[in-house]
């Protein structure tokens, strides 16, 4: 599956636009974790719990948007996009979405 945040694939041409392809993932943090990033607080630098759920979460949702694309059979995913939201005191959403489409 190409996937790219550019609106056409160099080199390609886009001969049928499917739809939009999406995938998503609500994580909760560990309570565990959320005590050894409130130390980290008190230091300074990089929360690397954090940024490993982060990165987790992200590839999650990226691999669900590949299904959903394939599903309609897709060979390449266009305008490829992130979001975020808050869900709720400990959990948020990362969602992932662009033009599911196929290409020559």
């Amino acid at each position: 599956m190409i996937l790219t945040t550019t609106d056409s694939v160099p080199g390609k041409n886009i001969s049928k636009m499917l739809g939009i392809a999406k995938g998503n993932t609500v994580r909760a943090r560990h309570m565990g974790k959320d005590i050894l990033a409130g130390l980290k607080t008190i230091v300074g630098g990089e929360i690397e719990e954090y940024t490993k759920l982060i990165a987790e979460s992200r590839e999650q949702a990226v691999d669900r948007m590949i299904a959903d694309a394939e599903a309609m059979g897709a060979n390449a995913i266009v305008n490829v996009r992130f979001g975020t939201s808050y869900v709720m005191g400990a959990a948020s959403e990362i969602l992932v979405y662009g033009t599911a489409v196929i290409v020559e």
